[in-house]
């Protein structure tokens, strides 16, 4: 698996989803599940990350718009 720095946005998010499938439907033993576990929090919170700047950007393009418009 790629570091999740290396990631879009959209690749983290599928291979997350992916994590949650196996876990939720396979019979993995305890330490694969720990594994894939510690896998999808560091993904989870990669994608954080991301939504967080992206909304930050946002902000400041509508806050840039806005004073533009005064």
């Amino acid at each position: 698996m790629s570091t999740p720095s290396n990631m879009s946005f959209e690749q983290a998010y599928e291979q997350l989803a992916h994590i949650v499938q196996r876990l939720e439907n396979e019979d993995l033993a305890l330490d694969d599940a720990l594994a894939l576990f510690e896998q999808g929090q560091q993904l989870a919170a990669y994608c954080q990350q991301l939504l967080d700047s992206a909304e930050l950007r946002i902000s400041r393009l509508l806050e840039d718009d806005v004073d533009s418009e005064a």
